[in-house]
């Protein structure tokens, strides 16, 4: 594992080894355990909702009360995932172990219910995440407040760290399997079994097209379904087959983009990590077969409060640690571990 280690660690831990459960470390069955064959961690949540200033909405999903100085953790979802993903159910209730309240992130029209404009979530959206923690600063001030992005969600934490620079409004953030480079990732995820994944992701993402459409058809929202049909059929739109395809057909009309390219260069996490001022954790598997080696960053990219632990192994978000038999989540271990060790009160 190479890891570089940022002036801060004095008061962080120094990096947890992983080592892939026995007869599970494929970087594929690492990926895949979690969607297909965890037991999902059975949570209460307390939704609220919070209205953007273009008059669209973000769920937010709370697990655990808060109280005026204990911290709390804003979670993101990645890619079609929402707030009942597995690895965020995890996450929630590894912090809540641990006496922590969190919060989990539901990008727009991930919720369950459609959002109300054409545009879309994507993975440049930091504004939202800007809107998320402005309104948890707002309502927690004297609160520690903390951020744990995962794949999508973990590239937009840290555009909006390099963005936000020393007024993220952040204690801390880790951000795991991040596709640093869009353009690069979507060449990735076309090669080999990766297109099974491609495949998934390309149903899912049609999907939240076709419900926005069906929504504003019952809403009547013309200027929405002129917007929409700009796109192409629901016909044409489902030979789409890969990310340049999308992306380049959907995302980056809706959001405000020129082009493919201009999405995946402006939207790239990669270019925003020298700007990073929050204290902020990467962790990386060099088999994640969503991301090519050479597009992690190496580190003289990195801020100097920015930590990258690179593991051999771990797939996408799995991290699977343990034994066939009783597997165990690395992540859900290591990030609340990590978190803790910022909080003053840790520091003997």
């Amino acid at each position: 594992m190479r890891t570089t280690v940022p002036p801060f660690t004095a008061t962080a831990l120094p990096p947890e080894p992983f080592a892939p459960a026995s007869r599970l470390s494929n970087p594929h069955i690492q990926t895949l355990w979690g969607p297909l064959w965890r037991t999902k961690p059975v949570l209460d949540h307390q939704r609220e909702r919070v209205w953007l200033e273009d008059g669209d909405f973000l769920d937010l999903d709370w697990h655990g009360t808060p109280s005026a100085y204990a911290p709390v953790v804003l979670v993101l979802h990645g890619l079609t995932g929402s707030s009942c993903s597995h690895y965020v159910l995890g996450m929630q209730s590894a912090l809540a172990s641990q006496g922590w309240t969190s919060v989990a992130l539901n990008w727009r029209g991930c919720s369950g219910e459609p959002n109300l404009l054409t545009r879309s979530y994507h993975s440049g959206a930091s504004e939202d995440l800007a809107a998320a923690v402005a309104h948890l600063r707002d309502r927690h001030p004297l609160a520690p407040l903390y951020a744990v992005g995962y794949s999508l969600g973990g590239n937009v934490l840290l555009k909006y760290l390099g963005e936000s620079g020393s007024h993220s409004g952040l204690q801390g953030a880790v951000a795991v399997s991040v596709p640093f480079r869009l353009d690069q990732c979507a060449d990735r995820i076309g090669q080999g079994f990766s297109r099974v994944y491609q495949a998934h992701f390309m149903r899912e993402m049609l999907a939240y097209v076709k419900n926005k459409q069906r929504q504003f058809q019952l809403d009547d929202k013309h200027d929405g379904l002129a917007t929409l049909a700009k796109l192409g059929t629901v016909k044409s739109l489902s030979k789409m087959r890969t990310f340049w395809e999308f992306d380049d057909r959907v995302t980056a009309p809706l959001n405000g983009y020129l082009s493919v390219q201009d999405y995946y260069r402006r939207a790239s996490s990669r270019y925003f990590l020298g700007s990073i001022d929050t204290p902020t954790l990467i962790i990386q598997s060099e088999d994640d077969p969503f991301v090519f080696r050479h597009s992690i960053p190496e580190a003289c990219e990195l801020s100097s409060c920015t930590q990258l632990e690179l593991h051999a192994q771990g797939g996408h978000v799995g991290f699977l640690e343990g034994s066939f038999r009783k597997p165990g989540y690395y992540l859900e271990r290591r990030i609340p571990q990590w978190l803790t060790s910022l909080e003053p009160a840790s520091v003997s």
